[in-house]
C-alpha cells in the first residue's frame, strides 16, 4: 500500500471553515450593557473581570449563553418547544459564531428533602443497579434500594366483555418492592413539634390564640377550626376533653361546611406538617424559617437510623457492606471499595461508577458522602458536583460557561481548579469564566475587563486582551490585580472568649477551642475541613448571634432591595401620614397598584411556544402605581419617584426636611455602608449580581441586635476593589463593640483578622481538627500549615 506525497511547498490555503474562531458580540444592551461590543476567541480560556454589578453575568449567561440555548430550543418541533421555558432573544445587535453553551452556575441544587449528592449526580442509580445485580440476599430490582420509592402492594378485579353473555371477573394483584423507610418516608429525620409554641392554651379559638405565621385571627385557615363543629369557640384549649384535644391535634382530614362552602377539616400537627415540614429548610422563608426552629426540632429517624432506606433495603450485602453503609462513607473511601470489587457480569456498571467517584476526587470533593443533603451544599462546592458530569464528556467545541468557579475554594485547591479549566479547554473547547481572584485571572488566555463602576455607571467594556496587559493598564481591575494586603502591625486584645469544648458535629473529633470575643476573628482551612461544623454547629443560634450564610436571597420580579430590606414600611408610613391617607395605597402589590398591570409595571403576553412578550403599561408608564396615588407626595416626590432615587440620593432625602424618616434613614446608612449607594431603591431582585445579592442581605442582617455577628464567606462575589470596603465594614462592627466571626478563604481577610483559626490539615476525615490558633503574624512565621504557606505567599513575607 503507497502513501501520496505532497511535492508542493506552499501552504495550502485555510478552509473557509476555519475562518469561524470568533466570537462576535454586537451592541449586547441586556440590563445595564451599554451597547457592548466584543470578539471572544473559540478553543480559548477567557475570564471576564470586573466590579461586582459592572455586568459580566449580564454579557455571559443573559447575552452569550442565553441565545445559545435559545437556538438550540428552536431546532425542535413546535409541540416540544411548547413543553419547554420560553426564552425571550436577549437585547443585542448581533451574535455570531456561538456554539453549544453548558452553563455551569452557583444556583443550589434541588433543595427537596429527599435531594442528596448522590440522586443529583445519579451516582445513586448506578449503586442501586449494582446491589440489584450483586446483593445478597437478593431483594428485587433497583428500586427496592431506593429511599425515594414505596412498597406498595395491591389487588383487586376487572370485569372482562367478551359479547353477549360472556362476561368474566379476573382476579389480579400488584406489588412494588421499594426502599424507602415507612417511618420517615425516605427523609431520614423525624420531626417533633413543641406545642407551646403553636398556641397559647390559655386562650379560646374566638381570642386568636396561634401563634403561627399565617394563622390569623380571621383567616379561613382558624375559621376552619373555630367552626368546624367540633370546639366550642369560647372554652380555652387547656381545658378540652381528651377527644377534643385529639381532634385539635390530630384528626385525619374531614368534610365540614362553613356558611355553606365545603371545606376539609383536619388536625392541626398534620396540617403544620404538610404546609410547613414537606419543604426543606433552606427554600423557607424566612419568617416561616424562623417559626420551624423555633417549634420544631428534627432527630434521626429511630427507624431507619437516619438512612432513609427500609429494613430489607439494608439487610442485602455485597462483602458485608450495604447501600446505606457505602452511601455514607466518604466518596474517596467509596471509590477504593468499588475498585475492590471484581465481577466480570457487571465490568462495565463498575468502570461508570469508577469513572463518577473517581471525578468527585479529582475536583476536590472526596470529602462528601452520597447521603449528604444536597440542600447542605455551599454554592461553591454545588456547582463543583454539577462540573462531575462534564469531566469525562466526549463532546468538543463546545463553550463552558462558569460563574466563578473557586467560590468557596481555599487558595491550594484553587491550582486544582484552574487545572481543570485548562483540560477543558485543551480538548478544543471554548472556556468562558466570570472571576475576580487574581489566581484564575492569571490563567486567561484572553480578558475582557467590564466597568467602571457597577450599575448604571458599569456596562461598558473597559480592557480588552492579555493578563499582561490588563495588569498594565489603568483600570480598576488592573490597579488591584496585584493588590496586597499587609499584615497589621496591631492586633485588637479580645474582652472575652466564647468556649467550645468537644465538638463533634459530622467531622469534627472532639474539638476544644476558645474562640475570642470584641475582634475579628477568621476561621479558615481546606474545603471540607469543618470550618461551617465548628462554626454553626457549635455557636449556639441565642439571640445575641446574627448568623448571615451562604443561602441566596429570593426574590421575583417584583421585589426590590426596598421591600427585602423593610424599607418601604417606614416610606409608605410617612407618605400615609403627610398624607392622611392609608399606607397600602403605597404599595405596587396591594391598593395602590395599577390596575392595568396589577402593579408589576410591564404588560405580560404569553405567545404559547414563541417567546413572550413583555411592553411597558400604557396606563401607568411603567410607574406600576394608579394616577391617583401618585397625586400624593412627600417632600414634593411622588412614590415612583422615590422609587427610581439611587441609594445616596434616598439618604440625603430622607435625612433632612420635610420627608426626614429616621427609620428609611438608618436602612439607607447601611446599604451605603456595604457599598450599594449606586442601586435604585425599586430595581428589581432578579436583575442583581450575585455579589449585589450578598451585600443586601448583609446590609439587612447588620439591623439585627446582636453582639456576635457569623459571616459566611462575605467575599462570595466580590471584587478585589470591593473587598477593601468589606474589610472596612468589618472593623466598624468590631469598633462598635461587636464580635466578627468570619469563616473566609481570602487571603485579604485573613491578614486583616486579629486572630486566625486553621482548621485541617485535609478535608472530610482527615480534618476536623484545630491546626493553628493565633495572629496572622504568628501563622506566617510558623507557615506551619496550607494556610500559613499560601498567605505567607501573599503577602511577600
Amino acid at each position: 500500500m503507497s502513501k501520496t506525497t505532497r511535492t508542493d511547498t506552499q501552504s495550502p490555503a485555510p478552509h473557509a471553515a476555519d475562518s469561524h474562531d470568533l466570537i462576535r458580540v454586537l451592541g449586547a444592551r441586556e440590563n445595564n450593557l451599554k451597547d457592548v461590543s466584543v470578539e471572544i476567541p473559540k478553543r480559548r480560556l477567557t475570564v471576564f473581570t470586573g466590579v461586582s454589578g459592572s455586568g459580566k453575568s449580564s454579557l455571559v449567561f443573559d447575552t452569550i449563553a442565553a441565545e445559545s440555548q435559545r437556538l438550540i430550543n428552536e431546532t425542535y418541533s413546535a409541540f416540544l418547544q411548547g413543553f419547554m421555558p420560553t426564552l425571550a432573544r436577549p437585547e443585542v445587535d448581533v451574535l455570531d459564531g456561538l456554539t453549544t453553551a453548558i452553563t455551569v452556575d452557583q444556583q443550589r441544587i434541588g433543595s427537596d428533602p429527599r435531594s442528596t449528592v448522590g440522586t443529583a449526580t445519579d451516582v445513586n442509580a448506578m449503586l442501586r443497579i449494582l446491589f440489584s445485580r450483586l446483593g445478597k440476599p437478593h431483594i428485587g430490582p433497583p428500586a427496592a434500594y431506593s429511599f425515594n420509592v414505596a412498597s406498595v402492594s395491591a389487588s383487586g378485579g376487572f370485569t372482562v366483555d367478551r359479547g353477549a353473555e360472556r362476561t368474566r371477573t379476573e382476579k389480579v394483584s400488584f406489588s412494588r418492592t421499594g426502599g424507602m423507610c415507612t417511618r420517615c418516608e425516605g427523609r431520614g429525620t423525624v420531626s417533633d413539634i413543641d406545642l407551646t409554641q403553636l398556641y397559647d392554651d390559655s386562650k379560646s379559638l374566638s381570642e386568636d390564640p396561634f401563634t403561627i405565621p399565617t394563622y390569623t385571627g380571621g383567616g379561613w385557615v382558624v375559621r376552619v377550626i373555630a367552626e368546624s363543629g367540633f370546639f366550642d369557640p369560647d372554652k380555652p384549649i387547656r381545658e378540652y376533653t381528651e377527644k377534643e384535644r385529639y381532634d385539635f391535634l390530630h384528626r385525619e382530614p374531614t368534610k365540614v361546611k362553613i356558611n355553606g362552602v365545603n371545606l376539609t377539616y383536619e388536625g392541626l400537627i398534620p396540617k403544620i406538617q404538610k404546609s410547613f415540614l414537606s419543604k426543606d429548610r433552606e427554600s423557607m422563608q424566612p419568617h416561616i424559617r424562623a417559626f420551624v426552629d423555633r417549634a420544631v426540632t428534627f432527630t434521626a429517624c429511630p427507624g431507619c437510623d437516619g438512612t432513609r432506606l427500609s429494613e430489607l433495603a439494608r439487610s442485602s450485602r455485597i462483602d458485608g457492606v450495604n447501600i446505606a453503609d457505602a452511601c455514607a462513607m466518604e466518596i474517596r473511601d467509596l471509590a477504593e471499595w468499588v475498585r475492590g470489587l471484581d465481577e466480570p457480569s457487571v465490568a462495565p456498571l463498575l468502570t461508570a461508577l469508577q469513572h463518577a467517584l473517581d471525578s468527585f476526587v479529582e475536583i476536590g470533593l472526596g470529602y462528601l458522602s452520597l447521603d449528604r443533603a444536597a440542600g447542605t451544599l455551599s454554592g461553591g462546592e454545588a456547582q463543583r458536583v454539577k462540573m462531575i458530569r462534564h469531566l469525562g464528556s466526549s463532546l468538543t467545541d463546545v463553550t463552558y460557561v462558569f460563574d466563578e468557579p473557586t467560590i468557596g475554594l481555599h487558595p491550594h485547591d484553587i491550582q486544582r481548579m484552574n487545572d481543570l479549566l485548562l483540560r477543558l479547554r485543551d480538548k478544543g473547547n471554548t472556556v468562558l469564566v466570570v472571576e475576580h481572584k487574581p489566581e484564575t485571572i492569571a490563567i486567561a488566555d484572553h480578558v475582557v475587563d467590564l466597568g467602571p463602576g457597577a450599575g448604571t455607571a458599569g456596562g461598558t467594556v473597559c480592557f480588552e486582551g492579555t493578563v499582561e496587559g490588563l495588569r498594565a493598564s489603568d483600570t480598576v481591575t488592573g490597579r488591584h490585580l496585584d493588590d496586597r494586603a499587609v499584615l497589621k502591625e496591631t492586633v485588637r486584645k479580645p474582652t472575652g472568649t466564647l468556649q467550645v469544648r468537644g465538638a463533634t458535629a459530622n467531622n469534627l473529633r472532639g474539638v476544644d477551642v476558645d474562640i475570642p470575643l470584641g475582634v475579628l476573628c477568621v476561621v479558615t482551612g481546606v474545603a471540607g475541613s469543618g470550618k461551617s461544623s465548628l462554626v454553626h454547629g457549635s455557636i449556639p443560634a441565642s439571640e445575641g448571634v446574627v448568623s448571615v450564610d451562604q443561602a441566596p436571597i429570593r426574590g421575583s420580579r417584583r421585589s426590590n432591595p426596598a421591600t427585602y430590606t423593610g424599607l418601604l414600611d417606614p416610606i409608605r408610613k410617612a407618605f400615609a401620614k403627610a398624607n392622611g391617607v392609608k399606607p397600602a395605597l403605597f404599595s405596587a402589590n396591594s391598593e395602590g397598584a395599577c390596575p392595568t398591570c396589577n402593579g408589576a409595571g410591564v404588560v405580560y403576553t404569553d405567545l404559547g411556544m414563541m417567546a413572550g412578550t413583555a411592553t411597558t403599561c400604557e396606563e401607568c408608564e411603567g410607574k406600576r402605581f394608579q394616577a391617583s396615588v401618585l397625586e400624593y407626595t412627600l417632600g414634593g416626590k411622588d412614590i415612583s419617584e422615590v422609587l427610581a432615587m439611587p441609594v445616596t440620593e434616598a439618604e440625603e432625602f430622607f435625612g433632612s426636611g420635610e420627608a426626614r424618616t429616621p427609620a428609611a434613614h438608618r436602612i439607607l446608612d447601611r446599604l451605603t455602608d456595604v457599598g450599594l449607594g449606586y442601586l435604585t431603591l425599586g430595581q428589581p431582585l432578579t436583575t442583581l449580581s450575585g455579589g449585589e445579592r450578598q451585600r443586601l442581605k448583609l446590609a439587612t442582617h447588620m439591623g439585627d441586635k446582636g453582639g456576635v455577628y457569623v459571616l459566611d464567606e462575605p467575599t462570595t462575589g466580590l471584587h478585589l476593589a470591593d473587598v477593601e470596603q468589606l474589610l472596612g465594614l468589618l472593623d466598624r462592627l468590631v469598633d462598635s463593640g461587636r464580635t466578627v466571626i468570619v469563616i473566609e478563604h481570602h487571603q485579604a481577610v485573613m491578614a486583616h483578622a486579629d486572630w486566625i483559626i486553621d482548621l485541617g490539615p485535609g478535608a472530610g476525615h482527615d480534618g476536623g481538627r484545630i491546626v493553628f490558633e493565633g495572629t496572622p503574624a504568628d501563622l506566617v512565621a510558623a507557615r506551619s500549615t496550607l494556610t500559613g504557606e499560601h498567605l505567607a505567599a501573599y503577602v511577600g513575607a
